[in-house]
This record gives structure tokens, sequence and C-alpha cells, in this order.
């Protein structure tokens, strides 16, 4: 699964591509590893999620990538990353919740292949999706001591699997109905997007196109 992607524009460009209020998000560019925040777009309330308005202003926060493990866990399990089944009783409620879905924003992500390079290191591939600049994960967050968000995972598309990786995140669709059904779509309606591929094909990048 990804463990790194990269978000290589600064708060004011994602804001405006995403149509959100980036009130002072410090944001300037570069990777987001575990642990680490990163700004998510969402139409929840920016601290206390809760029954709200129907339309709620759109704005950019800033989360840690990393939930805390459900209570049943190990006490050294690791913070959780990503979502690999949304009808677990850990992610259902507030994935049902509108007001916890959040959009992701990046530019390319990282994910594990097959094999080793010459060096002996497992290989990494970065990816992203043709012609799209800036793009977004689907994610959800929790209320925690710090709020923490992870990304929703699909299985591997084609040419994902090929690199030898079973899963990946979920790249919306680059569009405004997208965000849109994401954000404040009924679950009924937005869990659709967890079966959509991306709607362009995930391209490998040079390690010049990066960032």
């Amino acid at each position: 699964m990804t463990v790194l992607f990269r978000l290589d524009a600064d708060a004011r460009t994602i804001a405006r591509h995403f149509g959100a209020y980036s009130g002072n998000d410090p944001w300037a560019g570069g990777h987001v590893a575990p642990g680490a925040f990163a700004p998510v777009i969402t139409e929840g309330r920016e601290f206390i999620a809760g029954p709200g308005a129907a339309r709620q202003t759109r704005r950019m926060v800033p989360r840690l990538w990393g939930v805390p493990p459900p209570p049943s866990a190990s006490y050294n399990a690791r913070p959780v990353l990503s979502v690999a089944n949304p009808d677990s009783p850990f992610w259902i409620g507030n994935l049902r919740n509108r007001e916890f879905r959040c959009l992701v924003p990046a530019t390319n992500f990282m994910v594990w292949g097959a094999g080793t390079d010459y060096e002996g290191r497992r290989l990494r591939h970065w990816l992203a999706p043709e012609g799209e600049t800036l793009f977004a994960f689907a994610g959800v967050w929790k209320d925690s001591e710090v709020p923490s968000f992870a990304l929703i995972t699909r299985p591997a598309s084609p040419e994902v699997r090929a690199l030898g990786a079973e899963r990946m995140p979920l790249v919306l669709p680059g569009h405004e109905k997208a965000y849109a059904l994401w954000l404040r779509g009924g679950w009924d309606r937005a869990s659709s997007l967890l079966e959509t591929d991306p709607e362009a094909p995930l391209r490998e990048l040079s390690p010049s196109d990066r960032g």
C-alpha cells in the first residue's frame, strides 16, 4: 500500500483547485509520510464533526496521516493509514456521516513493486493520473486528540497490479461532481465511488517528474 505521496502545490493553489477556503494553512508543498500533517478538504466542521447545515463551507484543514488504532489493538499497534474494509465497524460510522469524509489532495503517490533494485532495496513506483497536475484521494478522518485521516483503498487497477501492488488508494475522478458526491452525498451514493476506476490512466513518473 501507499506509504508516501507528494503534494507539490501551495495552500492557495490547492484551495483554488478544490473550491475551498484555505484559512491560514501554511502548506508550501512536499512529501507526505505517515505521522505527518497534510491538508485535507472537508465540508464538515473544522474541529468537531456532527450534524450540520445541508451545505457548509468547503475548507482546507491540516490533518495527521494515520488514525489511532481501535481499542482492541495491541498496545504497540501502529496508526491506521488506510481503509481496506469500509464496512468495518471501525470505519462505517464515519463513512456514513458525510462530515467525516474528506478529499486528500496529491500530485503523485508511491506504491511498492515486486522485486528489488541493484542495491537490494524494494522497488518503489511513483504514479499520477495522466494529464492531472493535482488530484484527490478519497479519505476519511476521525476525532481524536489530534484529528487524523486515512486513505480509502481499493484493489489495484491492472496497470498498478502489473507493477506488483495488490491495493492502491482510491483516486477520485478529477471533476467537481465526484468531489461533491464524496463530500456530501448520502453513503448509498457516495459508496459507488469505491468501484470507480481512475478517470485518467495512471502513468509512472521518471525521477525528474516526481517533484
